[in-house]
């Protein structure tokens, strides 16, 4: 391939990596943060853990 034309190849690539690029930021930022979700599932993930460990034995006291 003629350098130039790889030259011209490249940088209509480049550019559109950087449209590809641009319009992931703006719907990232369109869609806001998301702590309350992410807590809520943490919590249930925790909740889940718990209650699928194996029991541990009581101790009875006398």
């Amino acid at each position: 391939m003629h350098a130039h034309a790889h030259l011209a190849l490249h940088h209509v690539h480049a550019a559109e990596l950087h449209a590809d690029a641009q319009k992931y930021r703006l719907a990232r930022s369109a869609r806001g943060s998301r702590p309350l979700r992410t807590a809520l599932g943490q919590a249930l993930i925790e909740v889940g853990l718990r209650l699928t460990a194996p029991s541990r034995p009581t101790v009875a006291l006398t």
